[in-house]
């Protein structure tokens, strides 16, 4: 068993973690630069919290200088275990309307202008991401947004664009229904995948705002009305976030999916052969294999 450490990565609108005893901003150092901003540290109902607002307070950087590399380093360097993504989306489905939440378990990368990896020349290494998301996690991110009185989706895929502009029409209409999305972002990538080589559980709670622009009856995405939804959906992503200590608990055992044991034979370059200067890089995302 290890102590839980529950990571939040909050998008627009969500900015802190409200009940935290003990809270201080803290600032990670990591090889691959500053995070988005200092890191919220506290404990919530006996279990410790992180918190670590994705575009930086006052929502400085835009999807593509998100430093998520940074972010995923400073969570795991802090001894974050479970790290749940909440972030504003728009809706490809009519029944998964503006105020709702989907617990997404699909992604399609669309995203071109990243960095989508800890590992490269001289120590090369291939995870799975087939399942991109934990399923414990999932359901306790699904039990905790019911509790909070939120309609949610269990399931569905997110498309992620690189931004920052939103999609034109037949961009919408081909996610849609060609692609088959369920929603659309422009933060969940590289994130998950950069988790899942860093040997964290992840979770994506998807806030709806709009339609984006296919839905005939609602036209192109109107910001102000984004906005609106938003402070609506802030306060219940807040709920739910309330409710993730007593459902994880202060302690875990290891994921039962394997998660935690991702980079267990990802590895392929020989040990003779590895860059010692990224092997410096990495001492907080795969110490464990390295």
């Amino acid at each position: 068993m290890t102590n839980t450490k529950i990571a939040v990565i909050g998008g627009s609108g969500i900015y802190d973690i409200d009940g935290l005893e003990g809270a201080q901003w803290t600032t990670v150092e990591t090889p691959w630069g500053a995070p988005s901003d200092a890191i919220l540290t506290g404990t919530l109902d006996g279990v410790e919290m992180a918190f670590l607002p994705r575009h930086g307070r006052g929502h400085v950087h835009s999807p593509t200088t998100v430093p998520y590399r940074a972010n995923i380093d400073a969570l795991k360097r802090l001894g974050c275990t479970d790290v749940i993504s909440v972030s504003a989306c728009g809706s490809f489905r009519e029944e998964m309307g503006p105020g709702d939440f989907v617990i997404v378990d699909q992604f399609i990368d669309r995203t071109c202008a990243r960095e989508k990896s800890f590992f490269g020349t001289g120590c090369v290494a291939h995870v799975s991401i087939a399942h991109p998301t934990c399923p414990r996690l999932s359901d306790a991110c699904e039990t905790a947004t019911k509790t909070a009185g939120v309609t949610v989706h269990r399931g569905g895929t997110y498309l992620a664009m690189e931004g920052p502009q939103f999609s034109t029409l037949a961009e919408s209409k081909m996610y849609r229904t060609a692609w088959g999305a369920d929603v659309i972002g422009m933060t969940n990538m590289p994130e998950a995948k950069l988790a899942r080589e860093a040997e964290l559980c992840y979770a994506s709670v998807a806030m709806i705002t709009d339609y984006d622009s296919w839905h005939p009856d609602h036209g192109e995405v109107d910001v102000p009305e984004i906005i609106r939804t938003l402070q609506g959906n802030a306060a219940n992503a807040r709920a739910l976030v309330a409710q993730l200590p007593n459902l994880l608990g202060a302690s875990r055992a290891d994921c039962p999916n394997g998660c935690d044991r991702a980079l267990e034979y990802a590895i392929m370059t020989q040990p003779d052969a590895r860059d010692p200067a990224l092997l410096a890089k990495l001492d907080a995302v795969a110490g464990r294999v390295l």
